[in-house]
């Protein structure tokens, strides 16, 4: 599914105008990158977590010119679902 077809979806289910959802589905990525960028972690109850996870520093190859290089620490995004989620997600997969 795309960003378009979940928009078509919610506009169809609650008859809200797609440009009002698109606008309302733009928001909340916006605000969710802002504040992940800003080591804010966000939870949703029921749906799960999106978090800064901390990667430590290493020292990757270079294969093509065999040469060790130091990764520095740097932070990452990601996204815990919650278990509530989770178990409907395994449900559904065990009924089909």
């Amino acid at each position: 599914m795309r960003k378009s077809d979940l928009i078509n979806n919610i506009s169809d289910k609650t008859g809200i105008p797609k440009v009002d959802v698109l606008v309302t589905v733009e928001t909340l990525i916006k605000e969710i990158k802002e504040n992940i960028t800003k080591g804010e972690n966000i939870y949703i109850r029921g749906f799960g977590s999106f978090i800064t996870k901390k990667r430590a520093a290493k020292i990757g190859r270079n294969i093509k010119k065999n040469v060790a290089v130091q990764i520095p620490e740097h932070y990452i995004p990601a996204f815990k679902p919650s278990k509530e989620f989770v178990n409907e997600v395994k449900q559904m997969n065990n009924t089909q």
